[in-house]
């Protein structure tokens, strides 16, 4: 390109624009957005969680490090400050088209959303939509890329690091069974294919949310409960990969591997951005309950530290972001929506999978700060001493 333009083109005017922005597509992302391979997403649709502070509070306690958040709230975005975490944020669905259509609007939304709380609030990827190709809003799916493309020029003019990415759910796949069979729908595509193309340009992950309790909901009868839990169980034989699984969402992630490879992308890592277990559920919803949901991220968060990849690609290392912080009592739907949370309305835990409530972790930070400073004086005198005798 360098050779078709004289250097004043480069240093001024709109040449300079374009070739800048046409050059930052073809740069991979150098910028870590995942720390090991545990995280969580805190849904806020409901009108009785804790305030953004305590959430921090909560899953520092947790020892959790990644974190995405469905929009850019600024309550939060400010709670995040100074805290170390690897933040996610998201471009709603309904601003897609307006993404889209209008770069300038996109560079507004990432100056006002992003570069103003840098560098103290860990932005470290942006969300474009969620679950957009597949979904029943067909006049998202042309606005995707565009979006996609405008939020990461966005970045790159306003000279950030961030990652673009937009989480898929499994209506994207023809078929998921055996995993080696699972290709992308004929109808999904030709969007898909153009903006996985853009994705490997940028060097961006293709992000799945995974959910064994619905497959087995949708099926219960014929498919193992074990299988779906982690459990001890016979598991699966893939004949085309010759691959044996044990469990359902090792297989569901091959099974995008596998339609990223059928499409041409066999470089893309897969990320788990959605995936949980409901403790309640309506009459009609199988295996939504409280028993299956422990089983499910207890086990989840033992496979998950084994820090492994899959059958199909051994040396991929798996990292999820369960879903979610909290029971979310607002969000519409069937009574399971309202009940993935690990943790209640009120801060405390759902059931035990070895993380501790909110008041706990109240409790254990308040403690010190109840110590009056002579007390606190009296106690490093005392240790000092006891030092001095042991030395």
């Amino acid at each position: 390109m360098a050779n078709h333009f004289s250097s004043s083109c480069f240093l001024h005017g709109p040449f300079h624009l374009f070739f800048l922005l046409s050059f930052t597509q073809i740069v991979p992302l150098t910028v870590q957005t995942f720390t090991g391979t545990y995280g969580i997403n805190y849904g806020r649709i409901a009108d009785n969680i804790p305030s953004p502070d305590e959430v921090v509070t909560l899953l520092r306690a947790a020892k959790i490090r990644n974190v995405r958040i469905y929009d850019a709230d600024h309550s939060v975005l400010k709670a995040f400050s100074g805290t170390g975490f690897n933040l996610v944020i998201g471009l709603p669905n309904g601003q897609l088209q307006d993404m889209s259509s209008n770069a300038d609007h996109a560079v507004d939304w990432v100056r006002d959303n992003v570069q103003l709380f840098l560098p103290g609030t860990p932005i470290r990827g942006i969300a474009i939509g969620n679950e957009v190709l597949g979904g029943n809003d067909y006049s998202l799916w042309g606005e995707l890329l565009g979006a996609a493309k405008n939020i990461y020029n966005a970045t790159k003019r306003l000279g950030l690091q961030i990652e673009i990415t937009t989480a898929n759910s499994f209506a994207v796949f023809s078929n998921s069974y055996p995993p080696s069979s699972c290709k992308f729908k004929d109808s999904v595509t030709q969007y898909m294919k153009p903006l996985l193309e853009f994705f490997s340009q940028i060097g961006s992950p293709f992000c799945l949310n995974a959910y064994p309790s619905l497959a087995y909901a949708s099926d219960p009868e014929h498919i193992d409960l074990n299988y779906a839990l982690f459990q001890p169980t016979k598991g699966i034989y893939d004949p085309k990969f010759r691959l044996h699984y044990d469990n359902m969402l090792d297989a569901q992630i091959d099974a995008a591997y596998s339609a990223l490879e059928n499409a041409g992308f066999n470089k893309m890592e897969v990320i788990v951005t959605e995936t949980g277990w409901a403790s309640n559920g309506d009459p009609n919803e199988a295996g939504a309950n409280i028993t299956n949901a422990r089983t499910y991220n207890y086990n989840l968060r033992k496979r998950l530290a084994k820090r492994k990849g899959t059958p199909h690609r051994p040396k991929n290392i798996v990292k999820a972001y369960i879903f979610a912080v909290f029971n979310e009592d607002s969000k519409p739907g069937p009574s399971s929506e309202k009940n993935y949370g690990l943790f209640k309305a009120d801060g405390s835990i759902s059931y035990n999978i070895g993380f501790h409530g909110l008041n706990a972790a109240h409790s254990s930070r308040l403690s010190l700060k109840s110590i009056s400073a002579d007390s606190l004086a009296t106690m490093v005198v005392s240790v000092c001493a006891l030092m001095l005798l042991i030395l």
